[in-house]
């Protein structure tokens, strides 16, 4: 009696995965196509030039300033169609050339009052689905209104 069952060549190996492999490496050359590759442009020109070693925090002397903070804040219009900037004493407005004049104000104050341009920081606030685009005019702004430190913060 001749078993036939042994000398048979055995095919199932198993789900063939040659179909599974091939989705993945054309979705992976989609993305790659699909993806960015260009420099980073998320970066604001500034006056301050660039360090090798990290911030040169200098304790205050007997006497001396500390920064004045200029804080704006920037959210989203009501119709999403624009922003709405605010400030303390500072009128809500959707113009960057508004925030441009009520900074050159405000830096006039100070200066009557004694304290030097150099001690006034313009920290700019957006909330969370703020565009950037408008971050960018409010950065702009405080440029124009010749203000050398200008930070951002978080959002509120």
């Amino acid at each position: 009696m001749k078993i036939q069952g042994a000398k048979k060549v055995h095919y199932d190996s198993g789900p063939n995965m040659i179909p599974l492999v091939d989705i993945v490496m054309v979705i992976l050359i989609f993305l790659m196509l699909a993806g960015s590759f260009g420099e980073a442009s998320n970066f604001l020109l500034s006056k301050q030039g660039i360090k090798k070693t990290g911030g040169d925090y200098k304790p205050l002397k007997q006497g001396e300033v500390p920064d004045t903070p200029l804080e704006i804040r920037v959210d989203n219009s009501r119709d999403g169609l624009g922003f709405i900037a605010t400030g303390v004493g500072m009128p809500p407005t959707t113009r960057a050339k508004d925030v441009e004049q009520w900074l050159a104000r405000k830096q006039k104050e100070f200066n009557a009052a004694g304290t030097p341009a150099d001690k006034l920081l313009v920290t700019i606030s957006p909330s969370k689905a703020v565009k950037y685009q408008y971050l960018i005019a409010i950065y702009q702004s405080a440029m124009q209104a010749h203000y050398e430190k200008i930070a951002f913060t978080t959002s509120h």
